[in-house]
């Protein structure tokens, strides 16, 4: 109160009232002016007073963000920042003199602001004077191979100068790999982890193509992939199962495609074999009139396009990668509704509007991040069915002889735990310049709870065995108590029966986290009003996982929520009811709207690149028109339609 009376303003006003003098205040500080301060904890009836100036909300937040250790407090010190282009250079990030050389008319910033492609046809088209080919012609040679190493692993709507940051997973990967084309090494073994990754099926052949390239130089390649042309183009593979988890873990098959193929006992053989497949569905949901509208979207590569989304319905976001997808559903539809449901702070990105929100109530992001990044998170924390574990084993008769409450089975809290380790069951033992390593707790052997506490059993089992199971033991261990049976089953549900109830968070993949997401909103009741936004949700997932999350996903819609997949897996598009599909090219020769319907329209589509891929995955059931003639014949799963 006393800066506000030395500067002449009434810490009531509200800021947008505020005159820009006093605002500056607020914000900037007094700028070295001291002021006496009088601080008063009247909880413990202390006063501290000091002589000092007052920083300003900005200032304070800076050297917040810049002194701490909490990564949990920069990332919400980082809700109150944006990044905004150097006022001084515009970006361009070089001096005036550095941008004063030009090469065709082009500073070098103005180059890497190209596309792989753009960069390519700038190169090519050059003209130089005799003396400055003799200098350049190498130069131009190794630009002009490395553009093209960029082109045939799917990315040539990248622009030069995109921040390593925002790539996707396979985008990464795929920069990594071009760079290794370009190195010329031989007899190396090189390890892929899903190259495939958001990669639409019209560049496969162009991934493969160079996968068959490094080989050929002398190379091995070890690729884990659950796409059927990779399979299809590998000279051996190698079938690990049958199921996951404790149910997996051993070779099922090993041979050429046409050896996995006839083998019963692989899953994998059954749905390359068309033996089990992902159905179409022989009857699509209707739109019923509700919508969300996206208007002028302009953000990165989008054309100004509007878009409306029906609800209610499940709903694909297809095109080639870099055509908009990620674009139009996350930083503008997800990142609007975000805010207009739910007060966050995020930015969405640039259009006129979105029209229909009053039909929604609640919008989720179902990714694939993780549930949480410590050894203390884990499926029964996340789901909540944990508390009503707790609650019951609190409940027993050996519980209230011992006056013990359901805070008594937390680890994360005093009281039950085990205190050596902290409840975490382990020990952090740090190397100093090696990576840390972890031990089991030796006076609980990693199991988080004290003597105390594991005398309490419910049917035999103490706290920490009932953490130990799986969910499949789980959901026959609890089949008598509803409400936890019911949250169990849920996980079971998703193909997660294999899981234990206490696994850390830290251990699960990104495919696991996402469907303990799902499990967790399917247990909840639906009011009709949720909109979820799932990104290529396929990642990492076998086709027989995709069958059961595509039943998941289903559940939500027929229950009356809307359901919207950013996707490349023809297995997913093809169960859509309603696809809109983002082009015709990806980076400036895309963000357009190329068609929506529904599959079957999509598929007779001239212009859609996935219509082309979406006709064979539909197989017989099309007409001229593109209505259902007959019953879809089920289809092998995943890959180009073979």
């Amino acid at each position: 109160m006393g800066i506000a009376g030395y500067y002449g303003f009434s810490l009531d006003t509200p800021v947008e009232d505020l005159a820009p003098e006093h605002l500056d205040v607020v914000l900037y500080g007094t700028r070295g002016k001291r002021f006496h301060f009088v601080l008063q904890n009247d909880y413990y009836g202390r006063k501290h007073e000091l002589h000092a100036p007052f920083e300003g909300i900005i200032n304070n937040l800076n050297r917040r963000y810049r002194e701490t250790n909490s990564e949990h407090q920069r990332t919400e010190l980082e809700q109150f920042m944006s990044v905004r282009p150097c006022p001084a250079c515009q970006g361009a990030r070089l001096k005036p003199e550095a941008l004063a050389v030009k090469v065709g008319d082009r500073t070098i910033t103005e180059v890497t602001r190209f596309s792989v492609l753009e960069a390519r046809a700038f190169f090519h088209g050059l003209q130089l004077t005799g003396r400055e080919q003799m200098i350049a012609r190498q130069v131009l040679k190794e630009i002009d191979a490395r553009l093209g190493f960029l082109v045939n692993v799917g990315l040539d709507y990248l622009t030069l100068d995109r921040g390593a940051g925002t790539l996707s997973g396979g985008e990464a990967q795929r920069i990594r790999l071009a760079t290794q084309i370009g190195s010329g090494l031989v007899g190396v073994l090189y390890i892929l982890d899903e190259p495939s990754i958001g990669l639409h099926q019209r560049d496969n052949q162009r991934l493969l193509r160079t996968l068959e390239r490094l080989r050929d130089l002398g190379n091995t390649l070890i690729v884990v992939e659950h796409d059927e042309d990779t399979m299809l183009a590998a000279d051996h593979i190698i079938d690990i199962g049958p199921g996951a988890g404790v149910h997996g873990g051993r070779v099922v098959a090993t041979g050429a495609y046409r050896d996995i193929v006839k083998n019963p006992e692989s899953v994998t053989g059954q749905y390359l074999s068309g033996k089990r497949a992902i159905p179409v569905p022989p009857v699509r949901r209707k739109p019923n009139g509700k919508a969300l509208e996206v208007l002028g979207a302009c953000e990165n590569n989008l054309k100004n396009i509007d878009v409306a989304f029906p609800l209610n319905l499940f709903i694909c976001v297809t095109g080639v990668s870099g055509s908009g997808k990620s674009t139009l559903v996350n930083d503008i539809l997800y990142r609007w509704l975000a805010q207009e449901l739910h007060g966050a702070r995020t930015q969405p990105g640039c259009c006129r509007g979105v029209r229909g929100t009053g039909h929604l109530d609640k919008v989720i992001d179902v990714n694939q991040s993780p549930i949480g990044r410590t050894p203390r998170s884990n499926p029964a924390t996340y789901t909540g069915v944990f508390n009503d574990i707790r609650d019951l084993f609190a409940q027993t008769p050996e519980s209230k002889m011992r006056g013990y409450k359901p805070g008594r089975f937390s680890f994360n809290v005093k009281g039950g735990r085990c205190e050596a380790c902290q409840g975490d069951g382990i020990i952090k033992i740090e190397m100093h310049f090696l990576p840390d390593v972890y031990v089991p707790c030796e006076v609980c052997k990693g199991r988080r709870y004290n003597r105390e506490t594991l005398e309490v059993r419910y049917k035999g089992k103490s706290i920490a065995d009932v953490l130990d199971m799986t969910v499949e033991q789980a959901v026959d261990f609890f089949l008598h108590i509803p409400r936890i049976h019911r949250k169990l089953n849920t996980l079971y549900d998703v193909g997660l029966g294999y899981i234990r109830l206490g696994q850390p968070a830290t251990t699960l993949s990104g495919g696991e986290a996402q469907r303990v997401k799902l499990a967790t909103e399917l247990s909840r009741r639906s009011n009709g009003k949720t909109f979820y936004i799932l990104d290529e949700p396929t990642t990492g997932l076998h086709t027989a996982d995709i069958h059961r999350l595509l039943q998941v996903l289903l559940r939500l819609v027929e229950a009356g929520d809307t359901v919207l997949v950013i996707e490349h897996n023809l297995d997913v598009i093809k169960t859509a009811d309603y696809i809109i599909d983002l082009g015709p090219e990806g980076g400036d020769r895309g963000g357009e709207v190329v068609a929506v319907g529904t599959p079957e329209e999509i598929a007779v589509f001239p212009g859609s690149y996935t219509g082309q891929f979406l006709r064979k995955a539909l197989g017989k059931g099309l007409c001229a028109g593109g209505g259902v003639i007959e019953d879809f014949t089920p289809v092998p799963a995943t890959g180009g339609g073979k």
